[in-house]
Parts: structure tokens; sequence; C-alpha cells
């Protein structure tokens, strides 16, 4: 299954690449380009979950996580192009890892080389130098996080802890997920020998607003998280010097590099004051 939003440029290269002869459910968050249509001219099987509105990633994979049926589900961004031998790998990897419940493959980048698909969990991650390079794992590995750009995930696993989190409209959903995967009890394997093409960045549209909303929602989210797991003053920590630094670089980027840095920062105060306001992520 998937979950789409004007995902046109993508979508025919990911329908392309799927599995044959298994079944493919689509939520489609409001697009209006030719998504939906695509979709239907090229796999008229599948079923299509039709948003009027976007309601985030993890609410969109919870509607098709609903639907989907069997005891896997393949999740998988529309920007990515799964190899031929893929699925199959990763559930042969299912039956040497019967306490896995999230099996993830290798994501490879349009130059060739490997993406950051797997790590430790957020909340060691934040103590880590974002500057750090980690070897490529030579074998499988068992993670504190995998990545929710293509994970297969085992029902028994989604009965024990029910999906995404509904109140994250956008990102770190994924980083939720695992964290409450694993304190159910279940691993996170890694899969080295199952790999899949991933573009980044082509899941959603491409505008000036998406790239302040996507900044907006960052902030958001991560203070959601911390404030859920690690409790109010922990929040707090992230959140007062998040405001000072984005409240003063905000400005003058606006200024200087508005479509970039101004954009990506006034969407970070905005998003942090946002969620101490009480709002809500949508």
């Amino acid at each position: 299954m998937t979950v789409t939003h004007y995902s046109e440029r993508v979508i025919g290269e990911f329908l392309a690449h799927l599995p044959p002869g298994r079944p493919l459910v689509v939520t489609d968050n409001a697009s209006r380009d030719s998504t939906r249509d695509l979709i239907r001219s090229r796999v008229p099987q599948a079923t299509i979950i039709a948003n009027d509105i976007g309601r985030g990633f993890g609410n969109a994979a919870n509607q098709g996580l609903a639907q989907a049926a069997g005891d896997f589900v393949l999740l998988v961004n529309p920007d990515a192009k799964l190899q031929p031998d893929c699925l199959d790998r990763l559930l042969a990897a299912a039956e040497r890892y019967p306490e896995a419940g999230v099996l993830a493959p290798a994501l490879r980048t349009p130059a060739g080389g490997w993406e950051v698909s797997h790590d430790v969990d957020m909340f060691r991650r934040a103590g880590m130098s974002a500057k750090r390079t980690d070897p490529e794992p030579e074998g499988d590995i068992c993670a504190d996080y995998v990545s929710g750009a293509a994970m297969l995930v085992r029902r028994a696993a989604l009965d024990a802890v029910p999906g995404f989190d509904p109140a994250i409209f956008l990102y770190y959903e994924d980083d939720d997920f695992c964290i409450r995967l694993r304190r159910a009890g279940w691993c996170l394997i890694r899969v080295a020998d199952a790999v899949t093409d991933h573009v980044g960045g082509g899941s959603i549209k491409r505008s000036w607003d998406k790239h302040w909303e996507k900044f907006w929602h960052m902030a958001w989210s991560r203070l959601y998280i911390e404030r859920k797991y690690r409790g109010r003053a922990a929040m707090w920590r992230i959140a007062l010097p998040a405001l000072l630094r984005f409240g003063l670089k905000a400005p003058l980027y606006l200024l200087t590099d508005f479509r970039n840095k101004g954009l990506r920062d006034a969407g970070r105060f905005c998003g942090t004051l946002a969620y101490l306001m009480g709002m809500k992520s949508r």
C-alpha cells in the first residue's frame, strides 16, 4: 500500500516496479493532479481511498492499513521503486526473524549510494553529531528505528500497536511507530539484501508553501513526541531554545534567502509556537 499527494511525477515508476499479482491499496490525500487517473489506468484493480482533504501521512496510512489484508502489509512511499526480489527477500527475512514487527529494506539513492534508513531512537539521536557517518551494515541488523519510506509490517504487530498516532499529521510518525513497537516487545530489522530505490522528496507537491509546511510540522511533531514520552519539562527544554534561535534567524533569512532558509526557519518558529499554544497538527 502507499499514500499519495500530488504524486504524478513519481507514481508511474512506482507502479511499474510493484511485485506482480499483489493487491494494491492507495490512500490519496486530496490530489488535484493526475495521480488517481494514472493509478486507475495502470492498475485498474487497485483499491483507491480518495480523501477530499489531506489527512497527513499517518492517518492516511491507517486508512489503507485497515483495508489491506494478509499476514503482512508492505507500506511504501510513491517515490520508491522496489527491486524485483525485494518483497520476496523481506518475506524470507520475516521467516528468519519471527520476533520482527517491521522489516525494512536497504534504501538506495538515485546516485547509487545508500540512504541512512535505520538509526538509534530519536532521543539518543538528539545527543549525537548531525555530521556523524556510520558504516553501511554488511548484514541484517536490529535497529531502534527504520524508515517509513518502505517497511513490511507484520499483521500481528499492527494488532498489538494499532498503526500510526492520529495526532501526528506529518513527520516523525515513523519514529513514534517504531518506539511503540519496540516497547511492545517487537524488533525492527533492516534487511541488507532487500533493496529499494528511493528518490526522496517525491511524495509531495513541490512549492514554497509545502516547503514552509514541512518545517512547521517537523517542529510541531518533535515537541509532541518529546512531551508524549519524556514529559512537559523535557519538551520545554527543546521548545525555548528553538523559539529563540528560529525567532532570531527567520527574519534575517526571509530578507536574504526567502524560499530556502527563510521559509525553513519561519516554519520551524511557527510550528514550535503553534504547539506551545495548543494548536493541533493538521
